[in-house]
């Protein structure tokens, strides 16, 4: 629980900013001025400068202004605004939690994103500034057909509510019910509701003002724990001195080796995280409207790599606190038996959800935690903000201005205003159903890698080759989504197949192959009949966007990419991480002739469940092999190990049901050979004599 001047910093700052929201969003109206001159004619949202206040609220903003902002934003703006849409509560709760579990690893979710970043500001950016679109779905219709439009509409206004809503919500009722005791429904409902006040209100104007402070804000706050953990900690080196020492070097690792119990090795990241980076960066509507509503292609490119940068500073302020507690709590310096609780088999477990509760109660003075507790407030409502903002864009623009193309600007910026108040209603209504989840970050990624390959794939092709055809792209978008909807209920339904054991970034990539191959065969088929229209609406070449000049000097976005790309490099090479001690085990045992047949059914049936409790016991390249010799037959079992305490990890085998099944049943089928099974001998660690790497 924090303590009251805490609670007051933190009700203080909401009241704040919902006051900037609501200025920012009507301070458009009530400009006086000269009436401008745009194509030979004065605009119409002129307001005149001896106008009466009454006068000025007549007349209603236009939905440009609402929902892009008019198309004013500059740079600084749009890159501080795509990193707080992208970072919220659900960030700062979830990747400490993964820096206490796994280290580093996460960190790949942040640094990969400054690549898609670079594709956003070379090749997608000036591609959507120059169509013209106001949505992505009306690029698709433009590019392809209505029906793909559709479609994408439908898949983006889930994603939103889903991602961007639900999840945010669901970690920031989680933070507030611990920190303040408030329950967990009653407090995301209040917030819920102060965050729409200012974005149905507002537009797009207000979520990208209050998006830019609640950035500073967010990055303050968590610099100012990650401080707190490095003063306790006594430095970076005495860190690394106490992973040494427990044996966890590897957490200090970005790029993992093949059969790492995290289920995410190097090639997992480099082929998975692409497929989802390019949805979620270039593709999705919540997004790339900051983009859509940039003043000029420079300042669109521009804000991307600036974005890009900040990118790189949540490995250090979000994943390294959560580092620093792991080795605070094995220093004996950082309490957390709050969090531990007793498994059925009897063993501790540590439910790390709340490790960073637990370190801005325990390491951040009073005062300091307001600041940290309204840094977790605004990551929640910029990343609510701008998907509500999204969705009303959506729903009024690609819904119902077709259902009724005669609707004046009033009447759009109202559709959109009741359809963000629907969308927050039943984001609040999937928490109880999300909260099933054991890991957030994990869950949320999940979701998405099922989601981005088909519509990943139809942008690609549609932006970069010609030949991609509507009926192909139709077809693709509407198979795929089914094709990862089914495997994703399966993999839920039935966890112990050797299908759910393919790691989620690994998922994403076969089915983001499948939408490939899909769409190049059926755009063969059914081949392309390009309009004026959709002939303008993709790259002749990969050169083309490159041969815009952009500005002069430092800015020049070639040589920010450029710039970025080597940075990128040079920290995925000093975190590259050193390898685990890998000890090996071998086994060998005889088997009942009569039980072969049936020990092999067994095999097929049990062993995918015992395989994934495996690779979560920090086992890999587990091999069982059958051999007949002199009429006998003998197992030959091997394995190797990366952990740091067999016996616990053997125990954790224990407990689980499976594994018990598999012991259970394959018990009889075996014959102990008689010098084991007078030691009562299992698994030997043999010497290694020779191993080719």
């Amino acid at each position: 629980m924090i303590k009251t001047p805490d609670i007051i910093v933190s009700i203080l700052y909401i009241l704040g900013i919902v006051a900037v929201g609501l200025w920012a969003g009507r301070g458009r109206l009530w400009r006086p001025g000269r009436r401008p001159i745009k194509n030979g004619r004065p605009e119409e949202n002129y307001i005149p400068e001896n106008s009466t206040t009454a006068d000025r609220r007549k007349k209603d903003v236009s939905s440009s202004d609402y929902f892009l902002a008019g198309k004013t934003l500059r740079w600084p703006m749009i890159g501080l605004a795509l990193f707080a849409t992208n970072i919220s509560c659900l960030h700062l709760v979830s990747l400490a939690q993964s820096g206490f579990d796994s280290g580093l690893l996460s960190g790949n979710f942040e640094w990969m994103a400054a690549f898609t970043l670079i594709l956003l500001a070379l090749f997608f950016a000036p591609f959507y500034i120059r169509s013209g679109v106001s949505t992505l779905p009306d690029f698709l219709e433009r590019r392809y057909n209505r029906a793909c439009r559709d479609w994408l509409t439908f898949i983006s206004i889930l994603s939103a509510v889903i991602i961007h809503i639900a999840f945010s919500l669901l970690t920031g009722g989680i933070v507030l019910e611990t920190l303040l005791g408030i329950d967990m429904y009653v407090s995301v409902t209040v917030i819920a509701v102060i965050t729409a006040v200012y974005t149905i209100i507002g537009g797009l104007r207000a979520v990208v003002v209050t998006e830019s402070i609640q950035t500073v804000v967010l990055v303050a706050g968590a610099i100012v724990i990650t401080l707190a953990c490095f003063i306790k900690m006594g430095g970076w080196d005495s860190m690394a001195a106490t992973l040494q020492a427990t044996h966890h070097m590897e957490k200090l690792s970005m790029l993992r080796p093949h059969g790492d119990s995290s289920g995410l090795p190097w090639y997992a990241v480099f082929l998975g995280y692409p497929v989802l980076g390019i949805w979620y960066w270039c593709a999705d509507q919540t997004i790339v409207q900051r983009v859509l509503g940039a003043k000029d292609v420079d300042h669109a490119r521009a804000g991307a790599l600036f974005c890009g940068w900040i990118k790189i500073l949540p490995v250090f302020i979000f994943i390294v606190p959560g580092l620093l507690a792991y080795t605070l709590a094995q220093k004996g310096l950082l309490d957390i038996h709050t969090l531990q609780t007793t498994d059925p088999a009897g063993n501790t477990v540590i439910n790390s959800k709340g490790i960073y509760t637990l370190m801005i109660t325990q390491l951040v003075p009073t005062g300091l935690a307001g600041i940290i507790v309204a840094a977790l407030l605004s990551g929640l409502m910029s990343q609510v903000s701008g998907a509500l903002n999204s969705i009303s864009t959506l729903v009024s623009f690609d819904l119902y201005k077709r259902w009724r193309p005669a609707a004046d600007e009033k009447r759009l910026v109202k559709v959109g205003r009741i359809a963000a108040g629907i969308a927050l209603i039943f984001s609040i209504f999937l928490l109880p159903l999300l909260n099933h989840y054991e890991s957030i970050f994990s869950g949320i990624n999940d979701i998405i890698a099922h989601i981005a390959p088909p519509i990943t794939c139809v942008f690609i092709l549609g932006v970069f080759w010609k030949g991609a055809s509507a009926k192909a792209a139709q077809y693709t978008l509407l198979a795929g989504s089914m094709l990862g909807a089914l495997v994703y209920t399966l993999n839920k339904l039935y966890p112990h197949t050797a299908m759910a054991a393919i790691p989620f970034m690994m998922m994403a990539f076969y089915l983001f192959v499948v939408c490939l191959v899909m769409q190049v065969v059926l755009s063969l088929i059914f081949p392309m009949q390009h309009t004026p229209e959709s002939t303008a609406l993709y790259w002749k070449s990969p050169w083309e966007p490159l041969r815009d000049k952009g500005w002069k000097g430092w800015g020049n976005y070639k040589f920010l990419s450029v710039l970025l790309l080597i940075v990128m490099i040079l920290l995925y090479w000093m975190f590259q991480g050193q390898p685990k001690e890998v000890r090996r085990y071998g086994m060998v045992t005889g088997l009942r002739p009569d039980k072969t047949a049936y020990y092999e059914q067994l095999h097929t049936a049990v062993w995918p469940g015992v395989l994934k409790k495996i690779k979560e016991c920090n086992i890999q390249n587990y091999s069982i092999y059958m051999q007949p010799i002199d009429g006998k037959y003998f197992l030959f079992s091997y394995f190797e190990y990366t952990g740091d305490d067999f016996n616990a990890d053997m125990k954790k085998m224990a407990a689980d049901s499976t594994t018990q099944r598999w012991w259970r049943e394959t018990a009889p089928t075996q014959l102990p050979l008689p010098e084991t099974s007078a030691k009562g001998q299992t698994w030997t660690n043999m010497k290694e004599v020779f191993y080719t790497r």
